[in-house]
């Protein structure tokens, strides 16, 4: 039977910004967990993933490119290492997985619906990784667990849809992707952070809302102001995500 998606509050971290399990120290300054509705993990694939050879994190007006390659342990010693927290964790744990090959996703997905305190999966995908890949992961996971789809802004509104009326429960913003040179003259590639991504992101949320697509808003959430303005658009939650590496600086 599957299960619903409920948020207790309607405030979570995104994916990649806490690590992958609860721990109350890793906000600082920042306040407490006890204010946020779920806890979304770093995003994990099946087989271990090392950083990138040329990590990079390059400053633009209103915010930064980051470029990591998402290194983690693998699935199954994530499971064997995190389990255990994920279950005595004060919050509902959803598990972020990197979804590019289907029957990978499906086999993780089909582990973590017996793993306790999960209550959701967040599907991320690889840059332009076409529809139809995207709509076979939905078709092979669909089962217990609530599965959330991560898209780029551009995938929203055309493929969210489908996606929902397929079976999935909700639609995040994925992280925008973009190209910045850097001292060297060499352009780099990676995800976008900031809080210039703010007013794009709100546009795309109240677009998707306002189709009926329930969707959690991200991208440039700095404070409580923008975290209602998000729910005002029509979001079901909000992911926050660079502003909890600066927590001095946070107002949310």
């Amino acid at each position: 039977m599957k299960r619903d998606l409920y948020f207790s509050k309607p405030l979570i971290n995104a994916a990649g910004a806490l690590g992958f399990a609860p721990d109350f120290r890793s906000l600082g300054d920042f306040g407490s967990l006890n204010r946020f509705g779920a806890f979304v993990t770093n995003p994990l694939s099946l087989r271990p993933r090392l950083p990138t050879a040329h990590p990079a994190l390059i400053e633009f007006p209103g915010g930064f490119l980051l470029h990591t390659g998402l290194p983690n342990p693998g699935f199954h010693a994530a499971l064997k290492k995190y389990s255990a927290k994920w279950n005595r964790a004060d919050l509902p744990i959803i598990v972020h997985l990197m979804a590019d090959r289907p029957e990978e996703t499906q086999r993780m997905v089909r582990e973590l619906e017996s793993v306790e305190n999960v209550m959701a999966v967040q599907l991320g995908f690889a840059p332009l990784l076409a529809d139809d890949i995207i709509l076979l992961n939905l078709e092979m996971c669909l089962g217990e667990v609530p599965l959330i789809f991560a898209l780029p802004h551009e995938q929203v509104l055309t493929l969210g849809p489908r996606l929902v009326e397929g079976g999935a429960s909700a639609v995040s913003l994925a992280s925008p992707r973009g190209a910045v040179y850097d001292k060297a003259g060499n352009l780099v590639t990676g995800r976008m952070y900031g809080q210039s991504l703010f007013p794009r992101a709100l546009d795309v949320v109240r677009s998707a809302a306002m189709s009926g697509l329930p969707i959690i808003g991200s991208g440039g959430v700095w404070s409580q102001a923008d975290v209602e303005s998000m729910l005002k658009a029509g979001a079901i939650a909000v992911e926050t995500d660079a502003q909890l590496w600066a927590p001095k600086e946070a107002n949310v």
